[in-house]
């Protein structure tokens, strides 16, 4: 062989081998993009899985306290109780809070 063609093949090698180079570095640029995306995408999911187990116990809740206000007696005795409401002829007493100590003692 001569000169030139060992030079030729040297440097035809070197591009090769700077193309490969290349094409790997991108290749693992979008699989690190897709694992990134990926990892975000599960917390994601995670966050969401957690606010709708959150929203399911909300529902529930809602649910049994629309329950109970159909009933007549609850709606009675809730409002007799929250809001001091009384029947015709009744009279209501408001009792002072006792007052609790550090060690739990009521006085």
């Amino acid at each position: 062989m001569t000169v030139k063609k060992k030079m030729k093949t040297k440097l035809l090698s070197k591009a090769v081998a700077i193309v490969l180079i290349v094409v790997a570095l991108y290749l693992f640029t979008g699989v690190a993009k897709q694992i990134f995306q990926t990892l975000n995408l599960q917390k994601q999911k995670e966050i969401a899985e957690a606010e709708l187990a959150s929203l399911k116990e909300e529902n529930a809740s809602l649910t049994n306290e629309r329950a109970k206000l159909e009933d007549p007696g609850y709606v009675e005795t809730y409002a007799r109780g929250e809001y001091m409401f009384s029947k015709d002829g009744e009279q209501i007493f408001y009792l002072p809070e006792s007052k609790e100590t550090d060690d739990g003692e009521k006085k």
